[in-house]
């Protein structure tokens, strides 16, 4: 069976029936790449573009392993912007829309803090959203995050460039060290190279064509230096 092909994944047959239900037969290369690592529980650094298919590939991963019957909070999603969000959350619907009773939350800033106060206390399966607003919920101890297996962060070197590092690191010291963590980047500088190394256990690096400038030489060299990773080409 062909290797882009959905149906080569150990993917459950409702998600299967599903994707082909959207029209989605063939995977995006990172997708394909990034796919069976990340159904194998490993953690994953994909560098691609918005546009990509990176939400169906963590959006996959997420739904795959999910305990629908155990309500309690498995999946973490973090983007930088309200907007990117709702995008996610929607994806990750869309892609869970055959599988009963599972609940997609979505916490972003410049929304009415109550409602989603409330939504929180009748329980959630995965919450998507911003760092600040995640902040702010387990500031007021209204967010338990004891319970997360799978980390995701989107866009994130986006929210280092919007000064997300300090909500961050609060967040990542609130989720059990034993997860899987999914790390996606367009671009690699400085800060995404310390934190995937302080926050991350022998990633897998995918790299697909991008419109960004690609790593140099120099750079990969460096990465690869400083993490355990295991490089697709």
């Amino acid at each position: 069976m062909d290797s882009t092909d959905f149906s080569s994944l150990d993917l459950s047959a409702s998600l299967l029936k599903n994707l082909r239900s959207l029209g989605y037969e063939e995977m995006t290369t990172i997708q394909a790449q990034s796919l069976p690592h990340i159904l194998a529980g490993k953690d994953v650094i994909g560098q691609g573009k918005t546009g990509s298919g990176k939400t169906a590939a963590f959006g996959l991963g997420i739904l795959q392993k999910l305990d629908v019957k155990n309500f309690e909070l498995q999946s973490l999603v973090l983007c930088p912007t309200r907007e990117l969000a709702d995008q996610v959350a929607k994806e990750i619907r869309r892609l869970a829309r055959t599988i009963a009773n599972i609940k997609v939350l979505t916490l972003c800033g410049g929304m009415p803090f109550g409602p989603q106060i409330g939504s929180l206390q009748h329980g959630t399966h995965i919450i998507v959203g911003t760092p600040g607003r995640i902040e702010d919920h387990l500031s007021k101890k209204t967010l338990n995050l004891g319970t997360v297996t799978t980390l995701v962060l989107d866009e994130a070197d986006r929210m280092l460039d919007m000064g997300f590092q300090k909500s961050l690191d609060i967040i990542l010291r609130k989720i059990p060290a034993k997860r899987q963590t999914l790390l996606f980047s367009a671009t690699y500088p400085d800060q995404i190279q310390s934190m995937s190394k302080r926050i991350m256990l022998k990633p897998v690096l995918v790299q697909v064509n991008s419109t960004h400038p690609p790593m140099t030489t120099a750079l990969l060299n460096n990465i690869f230096t400083k993490l355990p990773i295991t490089k697709i080409a």
